[in-house]
């Protein structure tokens, strides 16, 4: 009897230690917590410039830890920027090329990786909230693509059919978008009460300001950019609500929090399009406008504050960047386009490379490298509802240092850099060798954008 007791306190004691150990072992993998705006431009944010609008949280954000100035989306339209986004590849490289719609049959791959695929296998429970938007039949949802939870809308508000899903299935069929930024925010907050126990990954996609724009009652005219500004200031309101939980769960100094946007503003949309700031055009444009994103991140402790970086870094990269803090390797198996951001977050050093090859759907279109970023010519497009008038050119050359703007054309005055340009980019072009065909299924166009603006054009005049 004796013998047994001591045998029990011996395997109680075992048992303890070894909890305990995974206990410490889990509280060295950090939180993270990526949000995700929707068509939110360069000069919308307090800390890149805006004046108009006032987002003291995001700000907060960038004033405790790094703004990036230099932040280039996968794509400047959405459904491409969220899949490399979520994997670290170039779209190109998985077909996915334009936007998925409810007609739409396909998404993004199962067999592609996700970062949320990593991080569940590495312990983290991993929730998205949210939108989705690369493909809302089953088989291509967010729980087989390495989510435990999903609550949100599967693709951009403005589509028909707006419904809330739950996991696989539909909650609600009618969606007051007045309240869809708080709805996201009380399911996030949810999420992080239920799991601040142990690792957790939450990815908040918000659904705005993608058109058409909404806000609650509570944020109704409280910026100085009408009704645009009201939204963002409620979305800078969700940014200070997740911040306020995870310090009331004492868990901020174990959290990585990033705030970036999928491309850049629809300035078709006009004062419900957002704005680039400095930058040249908006989304579904390859100028910095389309997709130059502000991008801020914190990690208090770890992430020095006040940190300016304005070297090229991309979506992409978070993709490596997680690996690295999780001690995940990085699939061999498939090309990862995305770079480690360890060193730039946490040794106030820099990226590895400087290349980005631009792409508006499935057409190559610009390159960058260093500095330095050349356009190929463009026959110009005459505008639709949908997107906006742009007059044609010839090949473009830009330094991005000294004209991020990209008003003054440098190609005739530097003819050798311009030749030395275009063959260092279609070297890159050719290194990337085939590219698979468009998995996006052609689809009728979605008019529910193209039937708001005509609408709000009508309530104009």
């Amino acid at each position: 009897m004796k013998e047994k007791l001591l045998l029990f306190l011996f395997a109680s004691l075992l048992f303890s230690c070894t909890s305990k150990e995974k206990k410490a072992a889990k509280s060295d993998l950090p939180n993270i917590v990526f949000i995700f705006a929707d068509d939110l431009g360069y000069g919308d944010i307090g800390c890149f410039g805006a004046t108009d609008i006032a987002t003291p949280n995001i700000d907060r954000i960038a004033a405790e830890g790094i703004k990036f100035t230099s932040f280039l989306s996968a794509s400047p339209v959405c459904s491409p920027s969220r899949a490399g986004l979520l994997t670290g590849r170039m779209p190109q490289r998985m077909g996915i090329n334009s936007v998925f719609f409810p007609e739409s049959l396909t998404g993004m791959d199962p067999e592609e990786i996700t970062f949320a695929e990593i991080l569940k296998q590495k312990g983290y429970r991993t929730g998205l909230v949210g939108k989705w938007h690369l493909g809302h039949m089953e088989k291509y949802l967010p729980l087989n693509q390495g989510f435990d939870e999903y609550f949100g809308i599967p693709y951009s508000n403005d589509m028909a059919s707006v419904v809330y899903m739950r996991g696989n299935e539909v909650e609600e069929f009618k969606v007051d978008q007045r309240y869809t930024t708080q709805t996201y925010t009380e399911e996030s907050l949810k999420f992080i009460d239920s799991n601040s126990d142990q690792p957790f990954f939450l990815y908040l996609a918000h659904s705005m300001p993608h058109v058409p724009i909404y806000t609650s009652p509570e944020f109704e005219g409280k910026s100085n950019r009408g009704l645009y500004g009201d939204v963002i200031q409620e979305m800078d309101w969700s940014v200070g609500e997740v911040l306020k939980k995870l310090e009331e769960k004492g868990i901020l100094e174990n959290t990585l929090i990033i705030f970036s946007s999928d491309n850049g503003p629809w300035l078709v949309m006009e004062d419900h399009g957002g704005s680039a700031g400095p930058l040249r055009e908006g989304k579904q444009f390859t100028f910095e406008g389309g997709v130059r994103v502000p991008t801020v991140a914190m990690w208090k402790g770890k992430i020095d504050p006040g940190q300016v970086y304005d070297e090229l870094a991309t979506l992409m990269d978070w993709f490596p960047t997680f690996c690295k803090l999780v001690g995940a390797e990085i699939p061999q198996d498939r090309e990862i386009d995305g770079k480690d951001l360890s060193s730039v977050l946490f040794e106030n050093g820099n990226r590895e490379g400087d290349t980005f090859i631009y792409y508006m759907l499935a057409s190559q279109e610009a390159y960058r490298e260093g500095d330095w970023k050349i356009k190929r010519p463009y026959a110009g497009f005459a505008g639709t509802r949908g997107m906006k008038k742009v007059e044609a050119h010839d090949t473009l050359l830009f330094n991005l240092k000294t004209d991020p703007g990209e008003t003054t054309n440098l190609a005739k005055e530097n003819p050798e850099k311009t030749a030395q340009m275009m063959r260092a980019m279609e070297l890159a072009v050719k290194q990337l060798g085939p590219l698979p065909e468009n998995k996006v299924a052609r689809t009728p166009q979605d008019n529910s954008h193209y039937e708001y603006l005509e609408k709000k054009h009508t309530e104009k005049n």
